[in-house]
Parts: C-alpha cells; structure tokens; sequence
C-alpha cells in the first residue's frame, strides 16, 4: 500500500480517466436504443444527429482511453522502480549469515520475475475493478429498461462467480510452484555462467546441461499445469454470462412480438449485456495474475522479513582510532548452527604492529579476520579496537577504519581505475597511480590497451589472479585505513613480484596496525610478531626465528607451504596451503 500510495495521483487520474472513458462507451446503447426507436422504426428524429453523437462520444472515448493507460502504463512502471529498489535496499543491509544460505539465483528471480508478478496486480486489478463497476452500472440501465428481463439475464452470474472462486483455489498453489521453479531455473544458470571457467576445466557441460534440462523440466510441467486449470475455467468464467444473452434474446424476442418492448430496447439490452462480459472475462485474467502475485509477494516478503543479523546497537557511536589497538578476548565463533571454528581465541595487535597468523587448513585464521570489521558477531567473548567493542561502534565508522583484502578478490565490470577508487570515488588520478605503485599494479596497467580506462572483464577475469589480488591490494590501501587486514592476499602473485609488493608495503605498514593471514615465509618476513593458530586456539607465539627453535607445528606449516609442487607449476601460482576459515 505504501508503494501504490507514493504515487496516488498519477494512479488516480489514470483510473478516473479509465473510468471516465467506460461512463462515456455506457452512454451509446442507450443512444442506439433511440436511433433504432425513433429514427428507423417511428421517424420522430433525425438519425444524424443521434449519428454524430455516437461519434462525438466514440472520439472522447479514444482520448480518455489513451490518456488513462499511458497514466496507468507510467504507474506501473514507477512501481517495479519503487519495488527494485526496496528488495536491492533491504539486500543490502541483509547480513553475511543470510548470503551464506540463500542461493543467488533465488534472489535474482525474486528481485526480476516476483517483482514483475506483484507489478502487474498493483497496476491492473483496480483497472479490473472499474471494469466491474461498469458492469453495474449497465446492470442500472438494464433495469431501467426491463427489470424482470434485467433479473432473468443475471441467473447465470452466481455461477460464474463460484467458478472464479474454484478457480482461485486451483491456481494459487500451481502459481506458488511456478515462482519456486522459475527461481530453481535461474539458480542452475547462474551458477553456470559465474562458474563458466570451472564446468569448462572438467569438461561438464553435458552434465550441467542435464541438470538445466530436469529444471526446466520441473518448470514445463508446473507451467502446463497452470494452463491446463485455465483452460479448464477460465471460458466457464467467460462464456457462463452468453448464456444470459440467449436468455435475452428469447424472453426480450417474445415480448417484442407481442408489442410489449421495442426492438431497439433489446438491441441496447444485448449490447448492456456484452459489456457486461467484460467485468468477468477481466475477472479470469485478474484470478490468474492474482495467484502468481500472491505467491511471488510471499516469496519478496520472505526476504523482506530477514532482519540483518548485524546492526548498530541503538547508542552506537562513531569509531574514532587514535592508537590503533586491536583486541580478540576469549572469542569463541562458528559459522550458523555449526560447531565453534574458534574457541578462546585471545589476541592482542598494539597500534602500528604488524601481526602474521598462520596455521593450518581450517584452523580459523580467516575467521579472526572477519570478526574484526564485524562481518559476523562473536558466540561469545568479545573484539574491541582502541578499547572499544566493534558492537558499540557503528558498522559505517568501523568498516571505514578497517580494511581488508581477500584472498579471492572481487572485481566491478568497470574500469581498473574505478575499481581502485572503489573506497573513495573522488580520488584523483595521482592517488590512484600511488596506490597501484604500492600494490605492485601500476607497471602491469600501463600495459594495458586503455590503462587506467581498461574495463576488466566480469569479476576481472580478464587479469590473472594475481593481477586481481594486486588491484584489490591497490583499492585497500587508496582507503588508507588505520587497521588493515591481509587475507593471504599475495597467495596468487609469484614471488620476484610479491618482493616488490612488500618493499611498498613495509614502509606502509609501518604507522597502521595490520592482521595478516599468512602461509609463505616472504609474506610472513613483513610481520613484526607471528602467532600460530591451531583447532581456533592460540598454541604459540613470537618472532619468526623463536618459533623455527620452538613449535614444530610452525615448522610443518612452513615446510608445507614452501614445498616445491609436483607438477612443476611456478611457486607464485600454486594452490594456496590455506582455506577461507
């Protein structure tokens, strides 16, 4: 209701035209009524003028016509846009627990297909509703003109409104299965695309396509099923009111003969009567998109009723990072309904310190970085930056302070020099230059066919991974934030290149408190102090040599790491001894 009221007064013009245009076309049975009565059968008026008033109100009837559904059209249009716009909002402040379980292509199709359904109800079923009004409005003159002749033509109406309502009860849950299917159909094909590259290396596009098959499939036979219910009603719900017409001609045929009605009077009758069908046969068609938008409204609402997980609390206040200090007390964390990934996880980053946390596969290395900028809370424990909790602060400030790099980077389809700018979209070109330089991207670039103006394919896969990791490398540090995070963020760069990178990056790092996720010995050289994670805990800490005489779990780590791959593949491009927890 919100989102038709926003726009009441294009939608009221354009029904008041609507309805405008329907009073005027009620008007010329009536008008031929008296052409046939008085001008053909008795001669008591000339048939031109009642000619030129038909015209006159046919004309009228164009105009009103046009101005209403251009108005409506407009209406309908500026819905979908108000609907877009809520579902993306709300998508946007959906927390990382909801991605985590939703499936892309189920909010694609909620956010297209879903959106169109409920689009097309809001705008055309008030018009269906002053369809209905006319109806009764013909029924007044029907009336006017014969009422037991009026009474007897509607005996088939009752009929045709309980064959509507069964038809409701049939078609609303094949309407439901259809969106879910549609949404299914759209998943497998998402999937495919974005994971193109992957179905190709396995060569299994005979299998995804079989896969593609059984959901459309599933669709076909949900779409077959929904037109075999329409069929099977809808012409009772449009032609059951014909009857009526038969029911006119024969009781207003018997009364004309006996001199008790004028012909012209059935004349009008019949044509009251075809308008008439109109209301019913707009009734099948409202039934139909109805249903679909019923059910596409339950599935929006089940994404508009996820509430974000992660909020600002309701006396928030804005971080304000003087010294940079970073703090995990006791954290204990896991992923939704799973068992804890870090249990007592203490850790303590002084401002401007520069911190290596390696471990093993799984071990939670990844997770400490993305409780920081509060991409998930914490089960228990706490995290705080500068003395303040990251849930006392809002989100807004606190992901301004802290940024972080990804070990699998994300690329826009736009130009390297707006994905640099990503963080800060007024950035001149100068610090977009330096920021690259820093990153090691910056030689690479000018390479380029268009430089800074190349518009990297989708998700950047015109770069190679390491080409990517330098970008996002350059997009962090544009941001120039006081706590930085290092997702094994060099893992895809080969190391003469990655040597580069850190000779940038030490004098960077050098006033800024850094968290980085390391496996490499050359990343973990950056670090002041390194700590070794295992099973979500702390199980040692200290400087790169006192661990190397100290914790042989450190030993194996790096031994792991650092061994040369089998298959010859060059060091820098190797699988990562890592994963993303």
């Amino acid at each position: 209701m919100p989102v038709v009221l926003a726009h009441k007064w294009t939608f009221a013009s354009a029904l008041a035209l609507a309805l405008a245009g329907l009073v005027i076309n009620v008007q010329v049975p009536n008008l031929l009524r008296g052409a046939i009565d008085n001008a053909i059968v008795t001669h008591r008026a000339q048939l031109a003028t009642y000619l030129w008033w038909i015209g006159g109100l046919a004309l009228a009837t164009m105009v009103t016509g046009y101005l209403g559904r251009t108005l409506l059209f407009r209406t309908a249009y500026e819905i979908e846009y108000d609907l877009r716009n809520i579902i993306y909002q709300h998508l946007t402040r959906l927390s990382f627990p909801f991605y985590d379980r939703v499936q892309t292509g189920q909010l694609i199709s909620r956010a297209n297909s879903d959106i169109r359904s409920v689009q097309m109800y809001l705008a055309f079923a008030p018009f269906g509703l002053i369809q209905c009004a006319i109806g009764v409005v013909a029924f007044g003159y029907m009336l006017a003109i014969n009422v037991p002749l009026a009474v007897v033509a509607m005996i088939p109406m009752p009929l045709v409104l309980l064959t509507a309502r069964r038809t409701q009860r049939s078609l609303f849950p094949v309407s439901w299965l259809i969106q879910a299917r549609l949404a299914e159909v759209a998943t497998v094909v998402d999937e495919n695309v974005n994971g193109v590259r992957v179905v190709k290396s396995f060569a299994a596009e005979s299998r995804q396509l079989s896969a593609l098959e059984r959901a459309a499939t599933r669709l076909r036979w949900a779409y077959v099923k929904d037109t075999d219910l329409r069929a099977r009603w809808t012409p009772a719900v449009q032609n059951l009111p014909r009857a009526g017409l038969a029911i006119v001609l024969l009781l207003g045929g018997y009364l004309a003969i006996n001199g008790q009605l004028g012909i012209g009077a059935i004349v009008a009758f019949s044509s009251y009567l075809m308008m008439m069908q109109a209301p019913f046969q707009m009734i099948g068609m409202l039934l139909m998109l109805g249903q679909r938008a019923a059910a596409s409204a339950e599935r929006l609402y089940e994404v508009l009723d996820e509430q974000p997980e992660i909020v600002d609390a309701p006396d928030a206040v804005p971080l304000a990072v003087s010294s940079g200090d970073v703090e995990f007390r006791s954290v204990r964390f896991g992923y939704a309904d799973g068992e804890d990934v870090l249990t007592d996880f203490s850790l303590r980053l002084h401002g401007g310190e520069t911190v290596a946390l390696v471990g093993r596969t799984g071990s939670g290395k990844s997770t400490a970085a993305r409780l920081l900028p509060r991409f998930y809370d914490v089960r228990g424990g706490s995290v705080h930056i500068d003395g303040d909790d990251v849930r006392s602060v809002t989100l807004e400030s606190l992901r301004d302070a802290v940024g972080i790099v990804l070990d699998e980077p994300f690329l826009f389809s736009v130009s390297i020099r707006d994905n640099i700018a990503y963080g800060r979209p007024d950035a001149d070109i100068t610090d977009i230059e330096r920021a690259a330089r820093l990153a090691g991207a910056h030689e690479f670039v000018l390479h380029l066919p268009n430089g800074y103006d190349t518009v990297v394919g989708e998700r950047g896969y015109t770069l190679s991974g390491g080409q990517r990791q330098r970008i996002a490398i350059a997009r962090a540090l544009l941001v120039n934030p006081p706590v930085l995070v290092l997702d094994d963020a060099t893992s895809a760069i080969d190391v003469r290149t990655e040597q580069e990178i850190h000779a940038g990056l030490r004098t960077l790092l050098r006033n800024r408190t850094t968290l980085i996720i390391a496996h490499r010995l050359s990343t973990i050289s950056l670090a002041d102090r390194v700590v070794v994670l295992d099973e979500g805990r702390i199980v040692a800490e200290g400087t790169h040599g006192e661990l190397l005489a100290t914790s042989p779990l450190y030993t194996e780590i790096l031994a792991k790491a650092e061994e040369p791959p089998q298959d010859g593949t060059p060091e820098g491009q190797r699988p990562v001894a890592g994963s993303s927890r």
